[in-house]
């Protein structure tokens, strides 16, 4: 049974302490870039999966050189074959575009029966490369997936998350899943995968060799969603006063008498 985990290049969040709105779109964040931590889940469940039904795992990431990195990780964790797909053309794609480049990828891969990713980028925060995959291929999709309950040559049954409780869902294969960090817990990349990883050519697909490609879709240009600011939420501002002297009651009196003026209680 084969397996697809799509994944993106991230900052390291605990690195990330201030962003600028110039920096936007460069990569001046001065950061450590890593595999984008809810994709990390996708990618164990699918070596998971892997293990029990005696099958493969392709992991491929959309990016430029420095995407690589995502797929070192990937390898690291024990992942066998990947694919960087990269070209200029792709520069600055938006989620949507993103989703088409990696459809025409997944195409190539005969017999894939699962598509895997994380339900969203810690950077975009969109969620919307797993459904807009979902469209492009015409696979069944489902969100919030936190258990994989059963799996044959012809369906699957997960538990997923909603706002309301959880759902139990059996959907035809070939599927595309988004996974939640309920799904699991990645193992740790040994050091021995990191030296492998290293060693490792990472050759780039390049757009020429995707034919179903769509150029008009993809890059800046293309992009239906679109950066328009970056700011600040407003700092607030605030005040602490101590009740100090008297008897504790006389104090609980006082502070009684304070939120009740400012309308606290």
């Amino acid at each position: 049974m084969k397996f697809v985990v799509c994944v993106k290049l991230t900052p390291d969040t605990e690195q990330l302490t201030e962003v600028r709105p110039q920096d936007v779109g460069t990569d001046d964040l001065g950061v450590t870039m890593v595999m984008n931590p809810w994709d990390e889940f996708a990618v164990e469940e699918a070596l998971s999966l892997q293990e029990r039904y005696d099958g493969e795992t392709t992991v491929l990431t959309v990016g430029g050189e420095e995407s690589v990195e995502a797929l070192r990780w990937a390898v690291a964790m024990g992942v066998e074959e990947t694919v960087l797909l990269s070209d200029p053309a792709f520069a600055d794609s938006d989620a949507w575009g993103v989703a088409h480049i990696l459809a025409q990828a997944i195409r190539r891969i005969d017999g894939y029966k699962l598509v895997l990713t994380g339900k969203q980028s810690v950077d975009g925060n969109s969620g919307m490369v797993g459904p807009g995959l979902a469209a492009e291929l015409g696979a069944p999709f489902i969100a919030n997936v936190v258990k994989i309950l059963d799996l044959t040559e012809d369906s699957i049954t997960v538990r997923r998350m909603l706002d309301e409780g959880i759902q139990t869902v059996r959907v035809a294969l070939p599927a595309v899943i988004t996974v939640s960090i309920e799904i699991n817990e990645p193992r740790y990349r040994t050091f021995l995968g990191i030296r492998k990883a290293a060693k490792l050519a990472y050759p780039a697909t390049a757009a020429d060799a995707l034919p179903g490609l769509d150029m008009g879709r993809v890059g800046a240009q293309a992009g239906l969603v679109r950066w328009t600011n970056l700011r600040k939420p407003p700092e607030r501002g605030g005040k602490v006063e101590f009740i100090e002297g008297g008897a504790p009651a006389e104090q609980a009196a006082r502070l009684a008498d304070k939120l009740i003026a400012g309308k606290v209680i």
